[in-house]
């Protein structure tokens, strides 16, 4: 009898501290989140940096983007099938749409984990109760106590009622209606765990600590107690200990033991030994998925190719294969991106996925400058030489690497699945390949096709499509301005000190991934962040927030941007040029180009011998459109067939953002390249003509 009482109070005590607990934090939170709403009634201009985050005004609402035009029934073309697929019985039967707004029928859901309609059901109702602002917290705070004192019988009743429950028979409650509602809540949660975002942010991480540690603490009081209460049961563990002990001691220096235990009595009872596979990020809960990861959730195929360039970097080339294609696509991010901006929207707002339900063998670039730092030699990948590259190397040694990749195994495959192909030469080859790049990939891939040209290489594009390309940036917001004025001055300096910017221990780098999440439950403050980066960035409206909590800003790993990068693109601001990197001296130019100058890509657009697309974002601060039309300009100059178009973007809404109107002018272009399938036709028509004058 003293013993239940004593149970019941260490319980009742227990759930207290919880609540007071849990209500102090939920409090401080709902305060933070308050005092960020109030300043961002303050900060000027916050209705234009705001307009590419949903739910900073504290009611976030979670929709799915409008089908592209070639898309039917709201998923690809392959995607279909996988997606007709029948899931789990017990799954199958179960309707989500009572959680959905009326307002949301409109956009039908999507396969991408940012656009499930369960996704949005399961975070609104997760979001609603931090969704109230600054004035919930004033009357929560008033209104704890009485909520407190009420609650103090209603766990005595729930405390007894759960111990009457537990004490009836077996099999009694596998029926009942809580057993019933808990498997529905896990079959829910585990339909939703594989769509949705893996993460918990910094305030649940806190929760589960407290709560975890408040378990521990309440734990050993009560074993105490129960010690204390029950000598007898003292003495029969410590009993039991000591015979195990001796049993043990006789079992080593014996021999083997005879006892076995049944694997299934391991499965059953201690779950643990399954579990220890589980890797480090998904302990911590953190999204660690890769661009495969991402792919091939999906339902598409997904190819690694790892690509050596000649100074000994190890870049890694992805790629949605479509073996048998004659028309492939490479795509190229920008700078602190990763393959993973060309498929992160999912099916229907990837550019990557797009292209591939149209029939093209798809390649994603990775640019060096991850914090892996993967090298041949393991002493460049440990120091801080790994850093020791601009521009220059992505657009001479990286993206050259690449493309010479996937011209070996496209003819290779060809090759194989077409076996009649004659051999090609420099200028004709069997497939056509054209690419997509994003800001400073863009740069990269202009420097690649000059430098190529000059060299009289071939560089096996068939067109371009440029989208808000680096190069010029001296039309730029007064942040880019102070940095130019502060950087160069003390480049020399920084250089020893500072090889490059990114997040350099794993700890950080995953409290970033989880405060990306935390942004996201608590919308004044992901607003809040937003305004401050965009100011940063020139008031640029982009989803900065958004992008943080992409995968690849991850614990393992994440892009880093290097000094010299950074530093190549003020020089670039400085001189009011699209130039190569100034190594500062005119006997270093000599050495590095041949002339005391670096090689201006500008004037030497005239060796630009295809199609190119410009494409600019009127609302984009980091690169204007009157910078992209400068190299409309000058290509117009060098006779070089261009055009260009602006839409409504901002700088990451290119990659990140879903739109339709992108993707359908996007795929407009490249279907402008003329298949290599009529290519093919015409050989063997010559080949026909050939044999028909040898016969005669």
């Amino acid at each position: 009898m003293i013993q239940r009482f004593v149970d019941a109070v260490l319980a009742v005590t227990k759930e207290s501290v919880k609540t007071v607990t849990y209500e102090s934090l939920n409090n401080i939170a709902r305060l933070i989140n308050g005092v960020s709403a109030i300043l961002l009634t303050i900060l000027p201009a916050k209705a234009n940096v705001l307009e590419g985050l949903q739910g900073w005004e504290l009611r976030p609402t979670f929709r799915g983007p409008r089908l592209p035009r070639w898309m039917e029934n709201g998923v690809s073309s392959f995607n279909k099938f996988i997606h007709e697929l029948p899931m789990d019985s017990d799954t199958s039967s179960m309707d989500y749409s009572s959680t959905e707004e009326d307002g949301d029928g409109m956009y039908p859901p999507t396969p991408s984990s940012q656009c499930s309609r369960m996704s949005r059901a399961s975070t609104f109702s997760r979001n609603r109760g931090h969704s109230t602002g600054w004035t919930i917290f004033l009357f929560s705070w008033i209104l704890f106590p009485l909520r407190f004192l009420l609650g103090i019988p209603i766990r005595f009743f729930r405390l007894f009622y759960i111990r009457r429950s537990t004490a009836s028979p077996r099999g009694s409650h596998q029926n009942s209606p809580l057993h019933t509602f808990k498997k529905i809540h896990s079959l829910r949660d585990h339909v939703i765990h594989r769509t949705t975002d893996r993460r918990r942010g910094v305030i649940e991480d806190l929760h589960l600590a407290i709560e975890v540690f408040i378990e521990v603490i309440f734990d050993f009081f009560h074993k105490a107690a129960h010690f204390l209460l029950s000598p007898s049961e003292v003495l029969k563990a410590i009993c039991r200990w000591f015979l195990s002990w001796t049993s043990g001691n006789e079992d080593i220096h014996g021999g083997v033991s005879d006892t076995s235990i049944p694997a299934a009595t391991l499965g059953e009872d201690d779950p643990a030994p399954t579990e220890t596979k589980t890797t480090l990020h998904n302990s911590l809960n953190t999204d660690a998925r890769t661009c495969q990861d991402v792919i091939t959730e999906l339902g598409y195929p997904y190819e690694a190719i790892h690509v050596i360039t000649s100074d000994g970097y190890v870049l890694l080339l992805e790629r949605i294969p479509r073996r048998d294609s004659r028309k492939a696509v490479y795509l190229q991010h920008g700078i602190l991106d990763s393959s993973m901006g060309w498929v992160s929207n999912g099916v229907v707002g990837s550019p990557a996925f797009a292209a591939y339900d149209q029939g093209y063998d798809v390649f994603l670039g990775n640019l060096r400058g991850l914090v892996s730092r993967e090298h041949i030699e393991k002493e460049i990948s440990s120091q801080n030489r790994y850093w020791r590259y601009s521009i220059n190397e992505h657009g001479t040694e990286d993206i050259p690497a690449m493309i010479e990749k996937i011209h070996q195994v496209k003819s290779a495959e060809l090759k194989i699945s077409q076996p009649d192909l004659e051999e090609e030469t420099n200028d004709d080859q069997h497939y056509k390949l054209c690419a997509i790049s994003h800001s400073l990939g863009g740069a990269a891939m202009l420097m690649y096709v000059i430098t190529s040209r000059i060299e009289e290489k071939s560089h096996r594009l068939s067109r371009l499509i440029l989208m808000s390309p680096a190069g010029f940036h001296h039309d730029s917001s007064l942040v880019f301005t102070a940095f130019e004025y502060m950087f160069l001055p003390l480049a020399p300096i920084l250089a020893c000190f500072v090889p490059a910017f990114y997040i350099p221990t794993r700890f950080f780098r995953m409290l970033l991934n989880k405060l990306a999440r935390d942004f996201h439950n608590y919308p004044a403050v992901g607003g809040l962040v937003q305004t401050l980066m965009s100011y940063v960035v020139g008031g640029d409206s982009s989803n900065w927030v958004g992008v943080i909590g992409l995968p690849h800003y991850n614990m393992n790993d994440m892009p880093g941007v290097s000094f010299y990068v950074a530093h190549h693109l003020a020089q670039m601001k400085r001189a009011r040029r699209f130039r190569m990197y100034d190594y500062g001296s005119a006997s270093a130019n000599m050495d590095a180009y041949g002339f005391p100058e670096p090689l201006d890509l500008g004037e030497n657009y005239g060796f630009i011998d295809i199609p190119v697309d410009l494409v600019a974002g009127k609302k984009d601060n980091v690169i204007r459109p009157s910078m992209v039309r400068k190299h409309y300009k000058l290509m117009k100059e060098a006779c070089v067939e261009v055009s260009y178009t602006e839409f409504e973007y901002a700088h990451l809404d290119f990659t990140f953002s879903h739109h339709e109107e992108l993707l359908a002018y996007v795929m407009s272009r490249l279907l402008l390249v003329e298949p290599a399938q009529k290519q093919l036709r015409n050989e063997k028509s010559l080949r026909l003509k050939r044999k028909g004058q040898t016969k005669f």
